[in-house]
């Protein structure tokens, strides 16, 4: 089996405050790219699980893998035959991009599956909620509002369908989401993101539906700011940083000049993704 984990962007990042748990309560919209990785499941003819990774460069141990922390966290709810995993990264990490945590919820489709499991979308929920707090987004094939830590998730109405997505990495700059917490503020007092989102046109957008870990951010990685200076320069609707960074997105109302982007953010050493909503 061949599952293509997608990535996410963030519409609007706010911060709500601190819990007593020590996770923060959000407020975002996580809206689907197909800026994949690749994910192939197959039952195993050994005793135990394996993990191959290919593509981008994995900086942790297998058992560390989000793939196989999806794994063990299905375990404890259902018996998993020894199982071959080969990932094929293409989705930076470091990113805010989601593209660990989709591969999270591959795992989790597939499995379920493969093996004719029988689970349904809330009980896939629940095991990835174990896992990461984004994961469980990456069950869905549409925009979510996003809420609690990231796992309470609800319907919105919102389509971006038909717009060009442009997401830049800058490839020598990345943060952590601990980083990138530590550098934020927090504000309840504002009127809810999805407000903002549903009642707004997005050619407003740049000024009122705004990402809180950005400006903290953008002092870490000042390619932040210019690479979103960069894409507002060449037509974009909207710009913003995705989750807590270090990509950067631009959503168009046409068609952009690939060569052109290429070329602008190659020499400032950017990797660029180019498609559509």
């Amino acid at each position: 089996m061949i599952l293509f984990p997608k990535s996410k962007i963030n519409i609007g990042l706010h911060i709500l405050g601190k819990r007593e748990d020590g996770y923060h309560d959000i407020e975002t919209i996580m809206v689907p790219t197909d800026w994949s990785d690749i994910l192939e499941i197959v039952p195993s003819k050994s005793a135990r699980h394996s993990l191959t990774t290919t593509g981008r460069e994995v900086h942790c141990a297998p058992e560390k893998n989000l793939v196989f922390k999806a794994v063990n966290a299905m375990s404890e709810v259902c018996e998993i035959p020894p199982t071959d995993f080969y990932l094929h990264k293409i989705v930076p990490d470091g990113a805010g991009l989601g593209g660990g945590s989709a591969d999270a919820a591959s795992t989790v489709m597939g499995l379920n599956r493969l093996y004719n499991l029988g689970l349904n979308q809330s009980q896939m929920s629940d095991i990835l909620s174990r896992v990461g707090a984004d994961c469980p987004f990456f069950l869905y094939n549409h925009p979510m509002l996003a809420t609690g830590t990231g796992t309470e998730l609800s319907e919105i109405d919102i389509d971006l369908s038909g717009l060009c997505v442009v997401i830049v990495k800058p490839l020598s700059e990345s943060v952590s989401t601990a980083q990138a917490y530590n550098c934020c503020h927090t504000d309840n007092t504002r009127r809810p993101l999805s407000e903002l989102v549903i009642n707004t046109d997005i050619n407003a957008w740049q000024d009122v539906v705004v990402n809180d870990f950005e400006p903290g951010v953008s002092c870490l990685l000042p390619m932040v700011k210019s690479v979103k200076d960069m894409l507002m320069d060449r037509g974009a609707m909207y710009t913003s940083m995705s989750g807590s960074g270090s990509a950067v997105y631009g959503l168009f109302d046409r068609w952009v000049d690939r060569d052109d982007l290429f070329s602008a953010f190659d020499s400032c050493n950017c990797e660029v993704y180019i498609g559509k909503l």
